[in-house]
């Protein structure tokens, strides 16, 4: 298999976590894929045409992509055991969807700034995409503490890979200050050999 990689990205980093909790990193070779909306650079249009990692070939069919997609299939393959079965699984969906809801709202906030023009740029637009992110920090930390402090599956991974990425390009906003309980659950999350072995630094 073949996987399309960018370590910033945090879409990716939840397919690695999966790989390196599987101890099934050998399985997969990485291609390194890089560009934006702008400019797909060395995106795999030709293989998901809406240009964007991460994408997954695999031996036995089309190309996969969206993350949900690869960490489902790769966690059926590999048994991994991170989608409980049913009610868990519903929560575990719920929280996935969640953490890559705030990742797709901090990655947008990234391209605001960072693609745009300055002249173009609206930080009314960009603040928005930021309050989405607080009122996901909000119900996690109101509604889901429980299940994120349970067994580890990949609602945890997915939100634990959406913080690492706001820690990483929107330090600023500090949302560690106002969310004790999720810091807290996040500094044991963040410590596993996973996350370590995963964490962007450029």
């Amino acid at each position: 298999m073949r996987l399309y990689h960018a370590p910033a990205s945090p879409f990716v980093r939840k397919v690695m976590v999966l790989l390196h909790e599987a101890r099934a990193t050998d399985r997969v070779t990485l291609v390194p894929a890089s560009g934006n909306p702008l400019d797909p650079g060395t995106l795999p249009v030709d293989r998901n045409p809406l240009g964007k990692i991460p994408a997954l070939e695999r031996p036995d069919g089309p190309t996969l992509y969206d993350s949900r997609v690869i960490t489902r299939y790769l966690d059926d393959l590999l048994h991994g055991g991170l989608y409980p079965a049913a009610p868990r699984l519903w929560d575990t969906l719920v929280i996935e969807a969640t953490g890559d809801g705030i990742a797709e709202a901090a990655v947008l906030m990234r391209y605001e700034t960072h693609l745009r023009p300055e002249a173009s740029r609206s930080p009314a637009w960009a603040e928005a995409q930021w309050q989405k992110i607080a009122r996901a920090l909000t119900a996690l930390e109101e509604r889901w503490m429980s299940h994120l402090s349970g067994p580890l599956d990949m609602g945890q991974i997915a939100v634990g890979c959406a913080l690492g990425y706001l820690d990483f390009r929107h330090a600023e906003r500090d949302w560690r200050a106002v969310h004790p309980a999720l810091a807290a659950w996040f500094g044991a999350v963040e410590a596993r050999p996973a996350m370590r072995a995963t964490a962007p630094d450029a």
